[in-house]
């Protein structure tokens, strides 16, 4: 599913294509993708102007010219494009806004597992789903996550991937955390010493910056607007299964922690 730096990559692809756009027309194919009331959401985005793109955690919010924000959660395969207004719809584009330039946005979602909200300007930092996310790593402050950790009962793997304790990763970028920090997957998060918690924050910084910069990974479905990510190829150990350790040249081992495939160097990560 898209993570922190490929929702980043839609975002700063968008801010390219839709900004200061009017949208004169919304089409709704499938309704359920909206949560709320479907009429409100229509009259709220129509004649209405998408004036900056804004990301927190994996979810993407789009600034509207009004008092609105539109709040956009990608989930497993969720993406946008950029197509001329009479390009012929696609099976799972869901969500078109038609531009008054002739062009279109167009959320595309095989899964339909995708949701947007509207939210205010004045609140939408205040209420959920934002009001519950945990700090971004690049935001955390030092023993934030050891605070976080301590007050846990799970293991490092499972706590991570909750967004309420550190927001933006998701599998991939656990495991590479993980990895980096030379910390096992299953240990339990009251074991993490406050030195371990605060090397987990850092290396977190580490792989999403190089992440970002790389455009995200491409495994599977994922692509930004048209462009695809490349971090895939300075993956260390995620999807790398019987491959050997890039540091130690023990073989990978794929195990089940919280139900979540995992990718693991047994010598490295104590």
């Amino acid at each position: 599913m898209p993570e922190l730096p490929e929702v980043e990559t839609v975002r700063k692809q968008l801010r390219n294509l839709v900004l200061d756009k009017k949208i004169i027309e919304v089409l709704p194919v499938y309704e359920k993708i909206v949560d709320g009331d479907i009429n409100e959401f229509l009259q709220i985005m129509t004649n209405n102007k998408i004036i900056d793109v804004e990301r927190y955690g994996k979810y993407l919010v789009f600034i509207l010219n009004d008092s609105h924000v539109l709040i956009s959660h990608l989930r497993m395969e969720g993406k946008y494009h950029i197509r001329d207004s009479k390009y012929p719809l696609s099976k799972h584009e869901h969500i078109i806004f038609y531009f008054e330039d002739n062009t279109s946005l167009r959320y595309d979602d095989t899964r339909k597992f995708g949701r947007m909200e509207i939210r205010t300007k004045d609140n939408y930092l205040k209420v959920n789903p934002l009001a519950k996310l945990g700090s971004e790593p690049s935001k955390m402050t030092d023993n934030e996550l050891f605070l976080k950790l301590k007050n846990k009962n799970t293991t490092i793997k499972q706590a991570l991937l909750d967004q309420t304790v550190i927001s933006g990763l998701g599998n991939i970028y656990v495991d590479e955390t993980l990895f980096l920090s030379k910390i096992d997957p299953r240990r339990n998060t009251k074991e993490i010493t406050l030195d371990e918690a605060n090397l987990l924050t850092n290396s977190a910084k580490l792989v999403l910056d190089k992440a970002i910069k790389l455009g995200g990974t491409t495994i599977k479905s994922f692509s930004a607007t048209d462009i695809h990510g490349k971090f895939q190829n300075h993956l260390n150990v995620h999807t790398k299964v019987n491959e050997a350790c890039p540091v130690c040249g023990s073989t990978i081992i794929k195990i089940k922690v919280g139900g979540r495939g995992t990718y693991v160097c047994e010598t490295c990560q104590k």
